[in-house]
């Protein structure tokens, strides 16, 4: 049977809440599988009237900036949706972006709370070391002890679409982060295009391994599950050797992660046998924020018995854009599928639509596009053109069928002796052999070719492969010109709080 689904009318979280609190009050929405402690909805309303009023008592008023540096967890969770049920503009700190980055976060945003863990204190401190105007520090622990069973008053009254939910900074690599802002609405129509493409039902339940300050793990896994009326369960972090414990122990029927996530699990040697390990009730896995490999994604498949559906979102879009459909629909590896609930185009330089099959920039419109980038109207301006499509910066091409293949980013392509030249595709070379984990090309000057093409790579523990064998194994899969020029052995390439690896910071490790 198919889950009720919010009317059109709820357009904003508080009124969302308050929906699932009175249509399915007793039922799970939040599990912590460390304490088994289990939270229904109808708890959940209740604690977030409490923190919104909390919030309030403080002095915040609704519409201001109120960071959140959390560790995963129920309690994170429970306290982004309390800001967003008071109106408050819910700002994520990124636990790992180093403190510079979460400085100027705290301060761009003009936070008046930050409400965080004493295990951040120390990168808290560093972080506001030479501000002049530092948010109150309010630790988590302590104001969900204030929210008990007393039904606390909202801060902000009645909610509407338009207002400002969420302030999430993007990964900066190029320079300072843009402060992405969402709406309620934006938030409601990411979770529902996650819910639509995934077939959710409120008898679904959601593995949340990605940390809540990335788009990826709150617009999909907590806010898809919201929208659905489904459950969550929220485990501090990823780990490789807990992941499956925790999917069986608790009935998961379906997980998000990220490609290098996929990677760990497919090359960790459980003794258990992979298709008997109790793994029936999950539906699917699904996979974002980075290309994932169509060899990587075979070989898993393969192992577990499991469907991965290759998905495609942004910061800037409340995740989700793309997504391929559920078995026994065709899935297509190697794409992240066709348009759900927004419209999709490839577009020349001058932002024109291209017939299919020919490269160019994707674009995106819809409902779930971000409002604007904070204090930032030239970058808004920039990426939102005047018909209202989004410049995500990406490369690709689609298919006569309407699905879509990322062929690169605009600023990561390598131009070899006046060749233009996809990263990815020299990733996806380099996956293809058992031994490699993690892989990412990159370009370097030269003097003679304009750019050489280098390579990092992450193999297995008892791997015995060498730069030569690699390069050949390169060289016969891309042939001379695509082929790596050098390879570098790391024990752990850079990546960003989604679990992408960053090209851009590889060099400054060699």
């Amino acid at each position: 049977m198919r889950q009720e689904t919010p009317p059109p009318t709820l357009t904003d979280i508080k009124s969302l809440i308050e929906f699932q609190a009175s249509q399915r009050g007793d039922q799970v929405f939040l599990i912590d599988p460390a304490s088994k402690k289990q939270i229904t909805y109808g708890e959940l309303l209740i604690i977030v009237r409490n923190i919104a009023a909390k919030v309030q008592a403080l002095g915040v008023k609704p519409g201001d900036s109120v960071a959140y540096a959390l560790s995963n967890g129920p309690d994170c969770a429970i306290i982004i949706l309390g800001l967003l049920y008071g109106g408050y503009r819910a700002t994520s700190v990124n636990l790992v972006a180093g403190a510079n980055t979460i400085g100027y976060v705290l301060e761009h945003s003009q936070s008046q709370i930050v409400i965080t863990q004493p295990e951040h204190n120390q990168l808290l401190g560093q972080a506001l070391a030479d501000k002049t105007n530092t948010p109150q520090r309010c630790y988590a622990d302590q104001l969900l002890a204030m929210c008990g069973n007393e039904n606390g008053n909202s801060a902000a009254g009645t909610l509407t679409g338009s207002a400002d939910g969420l302030l999430m900074y993007t990964s900066g690599t190029t320079g300072q982060p843009k402060g992405v802002v969402l709406t309620h609405g934006n938030l409601i129509v990411g979770g529902n295009n996650t819910a639509t493409a995934h077939k959710l039902e409120s008898n679904d339940r959601a593995l949340c391994v990605l940390p809540l300050y990335h788009i990826n793990g709150l617009c999909v896994t907590l806010m898809g599950p919201l929208v659905s009326g489904g459950s969550v369960v929220l485990p501090e972090k990823f780990s490789t050797s807990n992941f499956w414990q925790q999917v069986r122990a608790n009935n998961c029927t379906w997980f998000s992660v990220v490609p290098t996530q996929i990677s760990y699990l497919l090359h960790d040697k459980n003794k258990h046998d992979d298709k008997s390990i109790g793994l029936n009730n999950v539906r699917f896995g699904r996979s974002a924020s980075a290309p994932l490999s169509p060899d990587v994604q075979n070989a898993f498949e393969k192992r577990f018995g499991i469907p991965i559906i290759e998905t495609m979102g942004l910061t800037e879009t409340a995740a989700q854009i793309l997504s391929n459909p559920l078995p026994p629909a065709a899935r297509k590896t190697g794409s992240p599928g066709i348009a759900v609930g927004n419209e999709v185009i490839v577009a020349d330089e001058n932002q024109n639509e291209v017939k299919s099959g020919i490269e160019g920039e994707i674009l995106v419109r819809g409902a779930n596009v971000m409002r604007l980038y904070l204090k930032n109207e030239e970058a808004t301006q920039s990426a939102i053109t005047h018909h209202g499509w989004l410049r995500t910066g990406d490369l690709g091409r689609m298919d006569k069928d309407g699905y879509f293949f990322i062929t690169g980013r605009l600023k990561e392509l390598i131009i070899k002796g006046g060749e233009n030249i996809a990263p990815r595709e020299i990733d996806e070379a380099l996956y293809a052999h058992a031994d490699v984990i993690e892989a990412a090309a990159f370009a370097c000057p030269c003097k003679d070719y304009g750019q050489t093409i280098e390579a990092a790579v992450k193999v297995t523990a008892k791997s015995n492969i060498t730069e030569k064998q690699l390069l050949e194994f390169c060289r016969q899969r891309l042939g001379p010109v695509k082929t790596p020029d050098k390879i570098h052995f790391l024990p752990e390439l850079p990546k960003g709080p989604s679990g992408k690896i960053q090209r851009a910071k590889i060099i400054d490790l060699l």
